[in-house]
């Protein structure tokens, strides 16, 4: 348990470091530009690993098609939280993006046809309840912030069912490499024509968002290997109240009622989400 603490502590560094990393270079360097940067930087790591592993065939998919399918939901996912980091404080961010588990169930009993059990239902309302607390459409007619990050969430819940049906045929380190491989290009088309030239701190904070997108998804694999998935997860909504002091000491962020609330109405739903998997195995 112990080992598996120290992992998501590095996990939770990761996560937080790089949202912080986003917030710096908003306004300086394009969403775009960043995402290409982050997966040159993944693949200059991973590349390395995997040719000195001497197990090269973890360079070529089984599945092409369903990678590309999988990384267009993931890089508009990538995109819309990138793009929410500037226009929100960085607790809603991650609060509405604690809504994936939620959308996941639902499009893996769309089109994986898995289950709908009771818990499975009051937590997707929670989580959906959470939102609307959060955002408060009556008020604000859904600041388009909030509706862009919650897209992201939806378009992360796509990429996790995919993912989940690569896993079966695809080793992680394919599936990771396909990642940044497909979705370098994608963000080189995209700004192009917009190229800004990073200067004197930008190239650590790029550098940074590439190590820590890699090494924050390493340690969570990392904390399962030595407790359980409930734990781990658990663990991992630890995020909320961490990058939330992070907000208010960096960036002077207000903590509203009303986010604490919603941020607790999904904490509480992945909870019910979690633990029916856990007391029903």
């Amino acid at each position: 348990m112990i080992r598996s603490t120290l992992w998501m502590i590095g996990a939770l560094t990761s996560f937080c470091l790089m949202a912080v990393g986003a917030r710096e270079l908003n306004g300086q360097i394009s969403v775009f530009q960043i995402l290409f940067f982050r997966s040159i930087v993944g693949l200059l790591v991973l590349l390395p690993i995997i040719l000195l592993s001497k197990r090269r065939g973890f360079l070529f998919p089984k599945r092409l098609n369903l990678h590309v399918v999988r990384n267009l939901f993931h890089f508009a996912g990538q995109y819309g939280w990138f793009l929410g980091i500037g226009l929100l404080p960085l607790a809603t961010v991650f609060a509405i993006e604690f809504t994936v588990p939620f959308w996941t169930i639902i499009i893996s009993y769309l089109f994986l046809k898995e289950s709908i059990t009771v818990k499975k239902i009051i937590a997707v309302l929670l989580g959906i309840l959470g939102v609307i607390v959060i955002v408060q459409p009556s008020l604000e007619v859904a600041h388009y912030g909030s509706l862009i990050v919650l897209g992201a969430a939806i378009c992360y819940a796509f990429s996790h069912v995919a993912t989940k049906s690569l896993s079966n045929t695809e080793h992680p380190l394919t599936i990771i490499f396909m990642m940044c491989l497909i979705q370098a290009p994608l963000g080189l088309l995209l700004f192009i024509e917009g190229w800004t030239t990073p200067v004197g701190v930008e190239w650590l904070w790029l550098t940074i968002i590439g190590l820590t997108a890699l090494s924050a998804h390493y340690c969570m694999t990392k904390a399962m290997q030595y407790a359980e998935v409930t734990f781990v997860v658990t663990m991992d909504m630890f995020r909320l109240p961490l990058i939330s002091l992070i907000g208010v000491l960096l960036y002077s962020e207000h903590f509203s009622v009303a986010l604490v609330l919603g941020m607790l109405l999904i904490v509480a739903g992945n909870s019910v989400n979690i633990y029916g998997k856990k007391n029903s195995t």
